[in-house]
């Protein structure tokens, strides 16, 4: 299907794209080209000459132009003589840390490869084909098998290793990285997702630099601050031109990529958990399993790259009910009462909600033990009875007799020091003997990597959730992981507790939604500090930013979309002036700007003039009516909201009939000039009527002439324009 072998050269072959490594004369697995299909073998750019100073492998005897450190490689290992970043390093009982992995055997399979206990990308036999490399140490019984499942129609190739101990020893994994890509042509740019909370993943791109550069999380998290993500472009790529490539780490713990532009000008990425963090005793016997990445690669700019990843992760990441179906529209009490509710008052919210047509109410922090501020009663999973004195199935009785579903707030691994489950487990939190814990927003975090905190976890939610008619689950993470240390490991093995954090919270997600499959559970990490495509494979949206202000959300939602479909971003309409930044904007604007993501509202409907009510109702009738092409048509970035004056964003429907053109004009100039708006993906030869004036422009007029932003008043100015393909 995907998947070719000639002699030892591997062609792992997409819809357009060509992935080509090979076993040498000395075993050493070389890559040899990652990009468009060429029709060969593409060994003959490898031509090397003698470097000083780099070393020759000893079965090359005297061919000084053979050395690890200059040719691009599969997988790069320590200690034999690359000088470079490697991707794998374990440390034998003796104290030395060399690893020498050359060519063993191979395997084809139908169907896309699994990993116990993480999250991956998932495909019928059909849709995709396997195929497993593995590689032996020359002087000890370690080997790593190189998994790679091609999902030919999708330009998706995905990556993980499993490093496996046949020896009499144990050996301590002290690297293990997902990824490993040796790109020994052209000058690339690195684009990078940086951020904090509130202002999560700007793009910044630069030149690479000689030398190494990295974006990494020692956090517990992906993190606000970084995104496991990649992404290298030619120089003067653009959405629609050049050529690009891009990473994605499935991993939700502290992560690491590092980029290094060597001295002949090659560039080497790796990309897997965070050296910092880990490290792991392989036992004799075991075998170890690393994160995957999904990797992809375009010739037609950024665009074409994120509708493959769009595309994979919508259809071959996300799982359950909601995987393709439309969520419904929610509001959440936290922005209009905060702590401060009780069952009338959230009722009274479900009233205003479902007279406007909201389809669901979510209760937010504030539900459970003493829980009256964010200093105490986490981890206690039982309803706080003064608030809700009918207890959750009263209440959610109340909500549902309203026609509304109804959804809770919970955080399941943090723990207040003020909360019953402290005072009866304070070994469960994480801190280090003898030392005062770390506190962030007043709160500690639980020791996942233990069973028995991981079981009550599961039999508390269990409770919360078979207790009434719950729909749907918001899964908080509100503070960074400091202070690593478990009781439940030895010294030696404390390293391990931030992998295994992430283990355990996986295998807990997976029991979870397993029980309760027709529950919508939304990640949330104060926002997006953990917008990854780990999470994504047990929730199929994450709240992608608590700044819910219209104007950030466009930078914010536009950064975001590069690598992660709309359909995964969780976005709401707020109140004015906006909690984060003071802002006022218009209602309609807030409208638009979130509904490219899963629609929502973070207000007290009841609050809203009798106008702004009627605006509402007329936003939920079109995001139903949209939701459809929003969240499985494709999406398009046609502004830079970072660079101009205006975010302007497009979707068309997969058939190419249905378009749907949002915009945020952030200032309006006096005397404004009409700017044209240039469509994409559209059949040029179709002809489109717009909804608005009803008139009729031909595919190619929209794409090629474009269409006029209309004139506008005022700042922070919504721009809606809906086409519909007609019959010719």
């Amino acid at each position: 299907m995907g998947v070719r072998v000639d002699g030892r050269t591997f062609y792992l072959e997409t819809a357009n794209t060509l992935y080509q490594m090979k076993a040498d004369e000395y075993g050493v697995l070389k890559h040899l080209w990652y990009g468009a299909k060429t029709g060969q073998d593409m060994e003959y750019l490898l031509d090397y000459p003698d470097v000083g100073f780099s070393g020759n492998i000893y079965d090359a005897e005297n061919n000084r132009n053979y050395s690890l450190d200059t040719l691009p490689l599969e997988y790069a290992t320590e200690g034999i003589g690359d000088f470079r970043i490697p991707a794998v390093g374990v440390r034998y009982p003796n104290g030395a840390s060399a690893l020498d992995l050359r060519y063993e055997s191979y395997r084809i399979e139908p169907g896309k490869y699994s990993i116990p206990g993480l999250p991956a990308v998932y495909a019928e036999e059909y849709e995709a084909e396997t195929v497993a490399i593995t590689l032996k140490d020359t002087a000890s019984d370690i080997r790593v098998v190189l998994k790679y499942g091609v999902l030919p129609a999708f330009d998706v190739i995905t990556r993980s290793a499993v490093i496996i101990n046949d020896g009499t020893q144990a050996v301590m994994v002290n690297k293990a990285h997902s990824l490993c890509l040796d790109i020994p042509y052209g000058h690339w740019e690195w684009v990078h997702f940086h951020g904090r909370w509130t202002k999560e993943r700007e793009p910044e791109r630069r030149p690479l630099l000689h030398g190494i550069q990295q974006s990494s999380s020692k956090r517990g998290t992906s993190s606000h601050q970084q995104n496991p993500v990649v992404l290298l472009c030619r120089e003067g790529c653009t959405e629609t031109s050049g050529t690009c490539i891009g990473a994605v780490l499935m991993y939700s713990g502290c992560f690491q990529t590092q980029i290094e532009y060597d001295q002949l000008n090659q560039t080497r990425v790796v990309m897997g958990m965070n050296t910092h963090t880990f490290s792991w005793e392989l036992k004799p016997g075991n075998s170890f399993y690393t994160p995957e990445v999904i990797l992809s690669q375009s010739t037609t700019g950024f665009e074409t790259l994120s509708h493959q990843f769009h595309r994979v992760i919508r259809e071959h990441v996300c799982r359950g009910k909601y995987k393709m179906i439309e969520r419904p529209v929610l509001i959440n009490n936290w922005e209009a009462t905060y702590f401060d509710f009780n069952e009338d008052k959230l009722v009274e919210i479900a009233k205003g909600a479902a007279e406007l047509g909201v389809d669901m109410l979510v209760m937010d922090d504030g539900w459970f033990g003493k829980r009256d501020s964010d200093s105490k009663g986490l981890g206690d999973w039982y309803v706080n009875q003064e608030k809700l004195p009918n207890g959750l199935e009263g209440l959610v009785k109340k909500v549902n007799d309203l026609g509304l579903q109804f959804g809770i707030w919970v955080e399941p691994e943090m723990v207040s020091e003020d909360s019953d489950l402290f005072r009866a487990h304070p070994e469960w939190a994480i801190q280090i003997p003898g030392r005062k814990p770390t506190r962030s927003r007043f709160q500690l975090v639980l020791d996942m990597s233990r069973k028995d905190v991981q079981d009550y976890l599961f039999d508390a939610l269990s409770r919360i959730l078979s207790s009434a008619n719950i729909s749907y689950v918001k899964w908080d993470f509100n503070r960074s992981v400091s202070d690593w240390y478990s009781e439940a490991l030895p010294a030696a093995r404390q390293k391990e507790m931030s992998h295994r954090f992430v283990l355990e919270l996986y295998d807990l997600l997976e029991r979870l939604t397993s029980a309760f499959p027709n529950v919508l559970f939304e990640g949330c990490c104060g926002g997006g500090g953990r917008f990854d495509a780990g999470i994504l494979y047990y929730c199929p949206q994450i709240w992608c930013s608590d700044d819910t202000d219209a104007f950030e959300r466009t930078q914010i939602q536009y950064g975001t979309s590069f690598f992660y479909p709309i359909s995964a971003m969780g976005s709401h309409v707020s109140a004015v002036p906006n909690h984060q930044t003071g802002r006022v904007t218009p209602l309609k604007s807030r409208g638009i700007t979130a509904m490219s993501g899963s629609f929502g509202f973070e207000l007290d409907l009841n609050k809203l003039t009798d106008e702004e009510k009627e605006e509402v109702k007329l936003q939920i009738a079109l995001f139903k009516e949209y939701g459809p092409l929003i969240h499985n048509g494709k999406y398009y970035r046609l502004s830079d909201p970072f660079r101009e004056k205006y975010a302007i964003w497009e979707y068309v429907s997969r058939d190419a009939k249905k378009v749907l053109v949002h915009a945020l004009i952030f200032r309006t100039e006096p005397n404004m000039l009409r700017y044209p708006i240039r469509l994409r993906g559209l059949d040029p030869d179709k002809k489109y009527r717009l909804r608005e004036d009803g008139v009729i422009y031909s595919g190619n007029a929209l794409m090629n002439g474009g269409i006029l932003i209309p004139k506008v008043w005022g700042d922070y100015v919504p721009v809606e324009m809906y086409l519909e393909a007609i019959d010719a």
